[in-house]
């Protein structure tokens, strides 16, 4: 089977590297893309004898030409480079870029047939309507790799979708569920750095612990599963044993559970629709001991029910959303603004982008969504500096 993976040097990246490589005669990688950590991706291509590897920074490409030299393996470096990545030719393409930057490269994918395991949330939340219909086109699948979403399409197979009343997706509340309240003003960007229970990259982890990683998740629900905003709902569970459920008209409630490793949902979408074996340690329920569920806190997790709104307005309002909550979150990296300041930001750029205005876009084309996203991206950089 011929692989590409779009960001392998993330987490997500490095864990479906880890499954390939157990089996390195079933596959044939074409295309590995990463940012500014030329050497693991050069490393990754060597050991998995990549055909093309591309760096996403134009300035980074000697480097990487001079570790992958003499080996064979075609470099090349920047947005345009990444594109062409993910339009070679390949079966399975593993989308996991963090940010709004995967999406044009997802949809290159898409356009040549292939099975897109989607692990870049932002791709469905800026441009879900278009991410679709690109699939429908070109006879390409989606399958997701978050693994609440995973999780949701697992518990769907079979199902009949008018029998589901509601989608349950889980949070562990990240690292500042038990802070008080007024502390989370002083918190810094390494004490939001460190989740609870998964190990992720920093911004993704950060997004963790201020619901935005999960606001993101319910209307990236909405979008895949064709879900209505009322049907899409988030729990805190600490454990992140149960990573989603789904309800039906009859009133049971599934479950989905397993150990929180994300080889799983990775590895099912690169075995689909079969079920291999993982290396995955088995779910001890007796050593788990307890399942804990509890109500997000509106006032801890702002972001929350600014998804509720999104989802409510539709059009680019997916876009704008995420746009400005990625330069919020850059601003908070960088010291700009606060922790309990990101959401005003991202607040206060929709009001002006999407609320206050009437009418919108209800089929948004890939120029519409990329406008949407520069125009709130400068506004909420304006935004961040007003709060300082």
């Amino acid at each position: 089977m011929r692989v590409s993976i779009l960001g392998v040097t993330g987490s997500i990246g490095q864990s479906t590297t880890d499954l390939i490589a157990c089996e390195p005669e079933r596959f044939e990688v074409v295309a590995l893309t990463g940012g500014r950590n030329v050497a693991r991706l050069a490393q990754e291509a060597v050991r998995l004898n990549a055909r093309l590897a591309v760096t996403a920074w134009d300035e980074c490409h000697a480097e990487l030409a001079s570790l992958l030299a003499g080996t064979g393996i075609e470099t090349a470096a920047g947005e345009a480079a990444l594109e062409e990545a993910a339009s070679r030719p390949a079966d399975w393409v593993m989308s996991a870029i963090v940010g709004a930057a995967g999406l044009r490269p997802g949809l290159a994918a898409l356009r040549q047939g292939a099975t897109l395991a989607l692990a870049n949330k932002e791709t469905m939340v800026a441009a879900g309507p278009l991410v679709l219909q690109t699939a429908r086109a070109h006879g390409a699948t989606i399958l997701p790799v978050d693994s609440e979403h995973s999780a949701v399409f697992q518990l769907l197979r079979g199902e009949e979708m008018r029998s589901v009343t509601r989608v349950v997706l889980t949070a562990s509340g990240g690292a500042f569920r038990d802070w008080p309240l007024e502390r989370l003003k002083e918190a810094t960007p390494e004490e939001a750095s460190t989740h609870p229970t998964w190990d992720m990259g920093q911004r993704i982890t950060i997004d963790s612990a201020s619901m935005f990683n999960k606001a993101l998740e319910l209307i990236e629900a909405k979008e895949l599963f064709g879900l209505r905003p009322e049907q899409v709902e988030a729990v805190i569970h600490p454990q992140s044993l149960v990573h989603a459920l789904v309800g039906h008209a009859d009133g049971a409630l599934l479950a989905h559970m397993g150990s929180h490793d994300m080889r799983h949902a990775i590895g099912f979408a690169l075995n689909f629709p079969e079920r291999a074996p993982l290396p995955v340690a088995p779910l001890d329920l007796v050593q788990a001991g307890r399942l804990d569920f509890a109500a997000p806190d509106p006032a801890r997790y702002p972001a929350l029910g600014l998804a509720r709104q999104v989802m409510e307005a539709g059009g680019l309002a997916g876009a704008v959303f995420n746009a400005a909550k990625e330069r919020a979150l850059d601003a908070f990296l960088d010291r700009q603004i606060g922790f309990a300041q990101m959401a005003p930001v991202v607040a206060q750029v929709l009001d002006r982008l999407i609320f206050s205005r009437s009418g919108g876009v209800d089929s948004p084309s890939l120029d519409d969504v990329l406008q949407a996203d520069r125009e709130a991206r400068s506004l909420a950089g304006d935004c961040a500096l007003t709060m300082r």
